[in-house]
């Protein structure tokens, strides 16, 4: 299911990444908000002004700007340069996670890393092996763009855990919802620059 994402952009080019993103958590949004409506009450007093400031930013790193820069990095260098740079999620969280106090050790880690990589070597090598298929600017600007997808989710995973060990009467599910809850509020504040753009390019 989550391979579902790199196809999205790739099977509807009538639409932008931004469209895409709009429309996927909008979704997301309204989905989260009939999910979380019976259970607000019980749920609002354990999530305090900071969480919420934390729950703006988690949104926007791990879904918004994300889905917006993996679908623009789809469109403009392909599913599989895109697929090759995101599948080093699990090794670039796991790095970086590992600075927590708890964390597991990097050395006994190390074996699991390195057949991460090479997995994602192995899936995407066809991106390294076969020819360009647009301009190399073009190619490149797909490149930044999926690593600079790598990096938003990167921070989103490692900064959702570190909040959720910091609430610990909070559950992932309970977590997970307003999540939701804002990042469909903040698609539907970039509902009228979609719109906007759209317009610019008919």
């Amino acid at each position: 299911m989550w391979g579902l994402v790199f196809l999205a952009p790739e099977l509807v080019h009538g639409f932008g990444a931004l469209d895409l993103t709009v429309g996927r958590y909008l979704a997301y949004g309204v989905i989260s908000a009939c999910l979380i409506a019976p259970r607000l009450r019980g749920l609002l007093p354990r999530i305090g002004r900071q969480e919420w400031m934390s729950l703006a930013w988690l949104s926007l790193a791990g879904n918004t700007v994300y889905y917006l820069l993996l679908a623009a990095a789809v469109q403009t260098g392909g599913i599989a340069m895109t697929s090759l740079v995101i599948g080093f999620l699990p090794v670039a969280v796991t790095i970086i996670g590992s600075r927590d106090t708890d964390a597991v050790p990097l050395r006994r880690l190390l074996p699991s890393l390195l057949l991460c990589a090479g997995g994602a070597v192995c899936i995407g090598w066809q991106a390294l092996a076969a020819p360009a298929s647009g301009a190399l600017t073009t190619q490149g600007i797909g490149l930044l763009c999926a690593i600079g997808a790598l990096i938003a989710w990167t921070s989103y995973a490692v900064g959702n855990s570190r909040c959720l060990s910091r609430l610990p009467d909070v559950s992932v599910h309970d977590w997970n919802l307003p999540t939701g809850v804002v990042t469909g509020a903040q698609a539907l504040v970039l509902v009228p620059v979609a719109l906007l753009l759209g317009q610019g390019g008919a």
